[in-house]
């Protein structure tokens, strides 16, 4: 996996541009099965790829927490959510809470998650490749092949399988 994550970002670069031009295809003229397509190429990826050995969108990036995120979140940790708040996040440019450093403050050395049943919403849906309206996430999805290797496989995949 070590491997397969050192070589991702630049298979990303340079399959940005080809990525770019389908994802504008997609916006354009969205195939009435896309998010049946998706939710196939997800659920095959998912069965072959294991997070546990990669956890890499843990370790390079932060999740956006809602305040229902928040909520859940401190009850867990039996905190008020202003405390929460205080000590793991931030807000960023866009007035979004964002954890305040990565890699993710609740990801154990063995790529587990401390608070994976109260998790955060972006985390759930990461790599958001099975979201219904799969082409209104375009933007999103070009960031998560640099990021996530499955998103990656799945968007190959994914050209392979809708074609302009």
């Amino acid at each position: 996996m070590e491997e397969v994550l050192k070589e991702l970002p630049q298979k990303a670069r340079e399959k940005h541009s080809e990525n770019k031009k389908f994802f504008a295809k997609l916006k354009k003229r969205p195939p009435k099965d896309l998010d049946y397509t998706m939710q196939e190429l997800h659920g095959a990826e998912f069965e072959r790829t294991d997070c546990l050995t990669c956890a890499n969108c843990c370790k390079t990036t932060g999740p956006l927490f809602t305040n229902a995120d928040v909520e859940r979140i401190a009850k867990h940790f039996r905190m008020k959510p202003s405390q929460f708040i205080d000590e793991f996040l931030r807000v960023d440019e866009e007035n979004d809470y964002v954890l305040q450093s990565v890699p993710c403050t609740f990801l154990g050395a063995d790529n587990y998650c401390s608070i994976y049943d109260v998790r955060p919403k972006a985390c759930r849906e990461f790599p958001h490749t099975d979201r219904k309206k799969f082409q209104q996430i375009s933007n999103l999805t070009l960031k998560n092949v640099a990021i996530c290797p499955a998103a990656f496989n799945i968007v190959e995949e994914m050209k392979k399988a809708i074609k302009f």
